[in-house]
């Protein structure tokens, strides 16, 4: 069945560089915590905030094997007093998992967008990484 996938994470600087690691490690910690392949992921839609130009997001993904995947980028909100260098995703993935196996994936600062969803038990604590409770 398809479901959505949520994340993010926040990046020290808008370099290129820091946006395509970033990326990368928020693409792949999605994919590991729900159990996916890259044939799976039906499309993402990425989002950074405007203080973000240093790159695309989704070539970030384009480097890690989802080239034949519709990827889309676009701007978030310029909300004032929002989480500044912050690359969201929303990724449409074809899974047996029930909604509320779904594990969405905050990681670094990002962690602040969404602390109602608790600490996940990943394999790095370092990396501040969430899902629902008690998963």
């Amino acid at each position: 069945m398809l479901r959505a996938i949520r994340g993010a994470t926040q990046l020290e600087a808008d370099d290129r560089d820091l946006v395509l690691e970033a990326t990368i490690e928020l693409v792949n910690e999605v994919v590991a915590r729900n159990g996916l392949m890259p044939d799976d992921v039906v499309s993402v839609i990425f989002t950074s905030t405007p203080d973000l130009t240093a790159a695309f997001p989704a070539a970030a993904a384009r480097k890690i094997g989802f080239g034949d995947v519709p990827l889309l980028c676009a701007t978030e909100i310029d909300v004032p007093g929002a989480l500044p260098r912050v690359v969201r995703m929303l990724a449409h993935v074809e899974t047996d998992l029930r909604r509320d196996q779904i594990r969405h994936i905050y990681l670094r600062g990002a962690v602040a967008l969404r602390p109602d969803l608790g600490l996940d038990s990943g394999p790095d604590p370092a990396l501040g990484v969430v899902g629902p409770a008690g998963r």
